[in-house]
């Protein structure tokens, strides 16, 4: 269930190929929204649809939020870029490894239990199509979160890639997942 920021926040669940790096830390990518289609609420993100809101927040030196499930209390990591493409909106960033919450979702990640991102977001400007579908035309980006459940049925992580991951992926899940096993121990006392 989405936390409620008052009245005019909507939440968007999206997150074709986005993918777990491991490194240093811990990097996610993919694009949270795509241009043009249809989510289970029929609402469909036209392009350029962020671009004054990245735009001004770039202006006034602030970054779009990465949260835990949209909760405000629980921001877990930084999105490095966020940036619209021919395809959607880009995002690229790092789970926080000091962040207990972000360690459970790197950890949910590879069970594949967690695979969705998800925008938070206030409408400027939209409108109805014909086919009873909301085109969305302006919106203002708050935050994109990390979630169980995306919008759109397809949009799911793709797997991981990164320089310190194995040639063999399995053996790469394997370091993190031991990484993550250690981390909980030497918390655990």
């Amino acid at each position: 269930m989405a936390k409620d920021y008052g009245p005019q926040l909507e939440h968007k669940f999206c997150a074709p190929e986005a993918r777990l790096a491991v490194g240093e830390h811990l990097e996610i990518s993919g694009y949270a929204s795509l241009f043009g289609a249809a989510d289970q609420g029929g609402d469909v993100v036209v392009a350029g649809a962020y671009a004054a809101s990245l735009k001004a927040m770039a202006a006034r030196g602030q970054a779009v939020k990465m949260l835990w499930q949209h909760d405000p209390r629980e921001p877990i990591g930084i999105w490095d870029e966020v940036r619209e493409d021919r395809r959607g909106l880009y995002v690229k960033g790092r789970l926080l490894p000091d962040v207990a919450r972000a360690r459970e979702a790197a950890a949910l990640i590879s069970a594949g239990a967690i695979d969705g991102l998800s925008i938070g977001y206030r409408t400027k400007r939209a409108e109805k199509d014909g086919q009873g579908r909301r085109l969305l035309h302006d919106l203002e980006l708050w935050e994109v979160s990390l979630v169980t459940f995306p919008m759109l049925r397809e949009a799911r992580l793709s797997g991981a890639k990164g320089d310190d991951l194995a040639p063999d992926a399995n053996e790469g899940w394997q370091e993190l997942a031991e990484a993550l096993k250690a981390a909980r121990r030497e918390l655990a006392g």
